[in-house]
Formats: structure tokens, sequence, C-alpha cells
């Protein structure tokens, strides 16, 4: 972030600058969208209030971040995150494909209340940040008065279009936002995610480069969901290494990582988001960085997409036919008793 937009940003959050509500409701899913007639996404008069010290406090901790804290190269992160085979990049807003939510850029939910996240492992001294929306929209150096215009307009085309009109409009939208200002968002989300890995795994600074940035994916794409990946979780919070006699040092547990690894291969998630998976999988393998390609052959190997009940085409049907030795035997017609008059 250039230094013009920090001290921006840190002017805007000293000031008592207005921000929607965080003690508002989750959003709804969409089959509570929609039993509720497709209304109206966000309302207008939403109510604001001032941000408080504790918030204020949780997202400077976000703009003191520092690329020494990391291993991975942030930058090589935010690239990957916004790649079309990921969230993909559009700088109007746009609904969300399971939670018809207002997102923008590479995936930005634009609508998001502060929430609590409460640490729940006793041994990890790290805390979880979870600022609302706006208050990340407004530490990313832009104005809180144009995410307010984003989200009415945004609403009152729901409105007019339904989900899926406003799905097929994505790429004749207006941008509402600029490319630079999409990548500021991209990279306050991917600060929060790796803040927030550290978090979930109290080993994460002894973790590798390519580790921790598969952590810090994971972090991003599935958010507090992913504390519903107990296993896995309890896996990465274990002891990942072995003694090594000749030199008195630590090696990594191949064998460990396999099933931290298998922990998430046979996940839906996995199933779901295949592509993305193997990447984010592989990554976690200790030996990746000698070789990133032979690390991902090796979990698409294992990793089964989902299985969907298609109806066979023709072809296919011929093709069983003729593997099992020819067509089916038609079914014998028992003789007409009535007589013709």
């Amino acid at each position: 972030m250039g230094t013009n937009a920090r001290h921006l940003s840190i002017v805007l959050l000293a000031c008592a600058v207005t921000l929607p509500a965080s003690g508002q409701a989750a959003p709804p899913v969409a089959g509570e969208r929609k039993a509720a007639g497709e209304q109206n996404l966000i309302s207008s008069e939403t109510p604001r209030f001032s941000a408080t010290s504790s918030e204020t406090a949780s997202v400077q901790a976000l703009l003191d971040f520092k690329t020494s804290d990391v291993k991975f190269n942030l930058q090589e992160l935010t690239e990957i995150l916004r790649d079309r085979r990921h969230e993909g990049w559009v700088l109007a807003a746009y609904p969300d494909p399971k939670t018809h939510r207002p997102l923008i850029g590479a995936g930005f939910s634009l609508d998001l209340p502060a929430r609590d996240h409460p640490q729940r492992d006793p041994l990890n001294p790290h805390s979880f940040i979870e600022p609302s929306s706006a208050e990340l929209w407004q530490a990313s150096g832009l104005e809180p008065a144009r995410l307010q215009a984003i989200l009415d307009r945004f609403s009152h085309q729901y409105a007019k279009w339904k989900y899926k009109g406003y799905r097929k409009r994505i790429k004749t939208l207006t941008p509402e936002i600029t490319d630079d200002e999409a990548t500021m968002l991209l990279r306050i989300s991917a600060i929060q995610a790796a803040y927030n890995a550290r978090a979930y795994c109290r080993n994460f600074d002894q973790l590798g480069a390519s580790q921790q940035m598969a952590l810090s994916q994971l972090v991003y794409q599935m958010g507090v969901n992913l504390e519903q990946f107990s296993q896995f979780l309890a896996l990465i919070n274990t002891d990942s290494s072995i003694p090594d006699a000749g030199a008195g040092n630590a090696t990594p547990d191949t064998e460990h990582w396999k099933a931290v690894q298998a922990s998430l291969i046979h996940s839906q998630w996995a199933r779901l988001y295949r592509t993305r998976a193997i990447a984010v999988i592989a990554m976690l393998d200790p030996q990746y960085p000698d070789d990133p390609a032979i690390a991902e052959r090796r979990v698409g190997a294992t990793l089964r997409p989902a299985v969907g009940h298609r109806r066979r085409s023709r072809a296919a049907v011929s093709r069983q036919l003729a593997s099992t030795g020819g067509n089916r035997k038609k079914p014998v017609r028992k003789p007409s008793t009535k007589r013709k008059v």
C-alpha cells in the first residue's frame, strides 16, 4: 500500500466516520432469500455508527503488516487470487453464486458486518481479525460514500434483474472501481487471511513459505468456514517434524503432511473446486518448492472430481453395448390371442 493511501486510511479511521452497523444479523442464505420473495437485498437506510476503538485497533493491525511477517511473497499471493481460475476479476458489484450477496474485484464482500471470531485454541496466543466490509474498504484508502453508492446501485439492479439476470450481465456491467482499487481491496483481504492463518495454526511461523501461502489461501477462500475442518486443523497444530540424529536438527515429517493433505483431499470442498484445491493442497507438501509440477500431479492423481448424475448420451450407450458384446436382446413378444375380423 502506498504512503498516501496508508496515511489516508489512518486519518479516516481516526475520525468518527460513519459505518454500517456491526451488530446486524449475518447475511441471509440463498434459501432464506428466495423464501422472502427476492426482496431488496441492501437497504439504503441501513443504520450507521462510528467505529469503536477496538475495531480501529484491529484494522490498524492490518495496516501495520510488514512483508517480513510472512515467508512468502504477498504480491505472488495476490496474483494467484486475482487469476480467473480462482475468484475472478470483476470491477462492478455482482451477486455471489451461493449467497447472492454483493461482491466486487476478486470476490471482495461489500456488505459483511464485523464478526466475533473467538480463539478456541488455548495454546495459540494469536487472535482473529474479522472487520466489516466497510472497515476493510476504508483501510484500502477508498471513500465510504462510494461504497454506499455501489450498494444502493446493486440493490436497485438486483430488484430489477434478479439473480439470473444479474449473472447474465456480469460481462457488460459498467466498472465501479478501477483496476488499482480492486488490487488494493484484494491486498488488504490477503493480509487479513495471512493474519488469521496464524491464528488457525500455532506453528505458522515454523511452516515453509509455500505452506504458509497455502494456509493463507484456505483462509481467504473459506473464511470462518475453515473452523468446520476440525481434522485438518488438529493435524496442522501437532508436531510436524522429526529429529535428525546426524545434525541434531528437525526435518519435516513427510508422512504427517501426507495426512494433512489427505484430510483436505477427501473433503467436499476439494471435489467441488478441484483445480483450485489441487494447487493449494500441493503447496502443503514440504517438497513442493523442489518441483511444484510433480507435487500437483501427485495430488491430482488422488483427488477425484465430484460425481454428478448426468443423462447418458446415445453415443455413451452405444459404447457400453459394444463393450458388453453387442446389442441388447429384444424382449420376446407374446402372440396375440385376438383374431382379426
